[in-house]
């Protein structure tokens, strides 16, 4: 049997973008879970690769000055919300320093790197949450030596939970009393889908055995106070679905948009399902400056309503459109930046994979009496090609949100070819932008750069850079 291998007094320095702390033992970075910078700590090592190692602490010798203590109850369980224990001041110098190696490192590129705009809320502030029901409760520290000194069988020592998964444990889920997320009545709602089930012996789902009837619970809301909620079961039973759907249907009237899925799957996507409506609309709105924008169950919105504002205000601002030019909005989603910029330019053309996403993008623009954006539903590096030029025109500004994989290696060169003025890269993860800039800066200079914190206690940043060609 191996012995243990214990560091005394190592001091965490900085934080990983996984949102653990780093110290050094032996010379060699350690990653070690909960840990702060500025906390000494006795940890205990529990990975060892070549050039790295992984530790838990045992024992703190000095606490740093940058703690707090964390709001939610379920914090180190969860696995979300893990810089709960982090000051929020501190947690965007950490998110200023990830864009600005990202730049300097990784991209090779010296550029000005504007203040990060904080978070207006740093609680309450997600517009949407995805709950999986699971008869495979993770039970606590507290809740195992309850139950192995106890022979109750009360709900808390049940099987059923509604929750989130538990991290690299697919199939046991953490049963949530309260999420700091999302404003109420989200918590409100789940509770009490919980407690119904439970009353009426309602199956929740078992991943292994692709068995239940419960199996997904989805909240979503906007700044303007409209609510979905889309229950996902695992099979048809019209009796009991609409009696559970009745249920929450007259315990919250605020909902506007009551939904379900019948989801058989073996994964829980439901973007290849149909999704129908019990009552009310079958979408939900958001506004800003005056502008509705239609959500649907399966639309992608930025998932913190205010930043988000501020996110396409600082992309409208880089793109500085006088009003004659032809804009590219690529990966444009429900063409939420399209239509927001599109009374700045002549046209806009949108182009994204999903067509749900492009449906609602083009009510989007009818709704707000919208009439320069144009939107396509095709794999971006599959559309841009010389005869779609040909036909739309060469853009001068390329306006470009992708995914966390960045862009395709096709959809960067292209650029390059038709060498529009002005590239604004809008991104939610630092390290595939600048790996994109990287290629881009064969003919473009990064002129600014602006991070925008969506994710309070996350290490999730969003990042707008200006290119411009040199």
């Amino acid at each position: 049997m191996k012995s243990k291998q214990i560091f005394q007094s190592v001091e965490i320095f900085d934080i990983s973008t996984e949102g653990k702390g780093i110290g050094r033992v032996n010379n060699i970075v350690c990653f070690i879970d909960f840990a702060v910078p500025g906390d000494v700590v006795d940890i205990e090592i529990t990975k060892k690769k070549s050039n790295y190692r992984e530790g838990k602490i045992i024992q703190y010798q000095k606490y740093s000055e940058k703690r707090v203590e964390p709001t939610c109850k379920h914090f180190g369980t969860c696995g979300g919300c893990k810089w709960q224990n982090l000051n929020y001041e501190t947690q965007l110098f950490f998110k200023q320093k990830y864009v600005e190696d990202a730049m300097n490192r990784l991209a090779k590129i010296k550029t000005s790197i504007l203040p990060i705009i904080p978070s207006k809320n740093i609680y309450n502030y997600r517009n949407k949450l995805e709950f999986t029901f699971s008869n495979k409760k993770w039970l606590t520290k507290d809740e195992l030596n309850l139950k192995l000194s106890s022979d109750s069988t009360s709900d808390l020592l049940s099987h059923s939970a509604l929750g989130f998964h538990i991290p690299k444990l697919f199939d046991k889920v953490l049963d949530i009393e309260k999420c700091h997320l999302q404003e109420e009545p989200s918590n409100a709602i789940r509770l009490e889908v919980k407690k119904y089930a439970l009353e009426n012996k309602l199956e929740f789902f078992d991943i292994r055995k692709q068995t239940g009837f419960l199996r997904n619970l989805i909240i979503r809301n906007t700044s303007i106070s409209e609510w979905m909620v889309i229950v996902v079961f695992f099979y048809e039973d019209k009796i009991a679905r609409e009696k559970l759907l009745k249920h929450i249907q007259k315990k919250f009237p605020e909902i506007i948009s009551l939904q379900y899925v019948i989801n058989s799957k073996k994964n829980d996507s439901i973007f290849d399902l149909e999704v129908k409506t019990f009552s009310g609309k079958d979408f939900i709105e958001e506004e800003m400056e005056g502008l509705k924008f239609r959500i649907s169950p399966k639309s992608f919105f930025q998932t913190n309503s205010s930043q988000a504002y501020e996110l396409y205000k600082v992309t409208r601002e880089f793109a500085e459109l006088k009003g004659n030019e032809i804009v590219y909005d690529l990966y444009t989603g429900t063409g939420t930046i399209a239509n927001f910029v599109a009374r700045n330019a002549k046209k806009i053309i949108g182009i994204e994979y999903i067509s749900e996403a492009i449906d609602d993008a083009k009510i989007n623009s009818q709704i707000n009496n919208i009439s320069n954006t144009e939107f396509f539903s095709r794999d971006i590096k599959d559309i841009l090609n010389d005869d779609f030029i040909s036909v739309h025109r060469k853009p001068d500004v390329i306006i470009t949100d992708p995914p966390r994989a960045g862009m395709h290696e096709d959809v960067t060169k292209f650029f390059l070819e038709i060498n529009p003025e002005k590239i604004v890269y809008v991104s939610c993860n630092p390290a595939t932008q600048a790996r994109d800039i990287s290629i881009l800066a064969e003919k473009y200079s990064v002129a600014k750069v602006q991070p925008v914190d969506m994710f309070p206690h996350t290490a999730h940043v969003e990042s707008v850079a200006q290119l411009r060609t040199k």
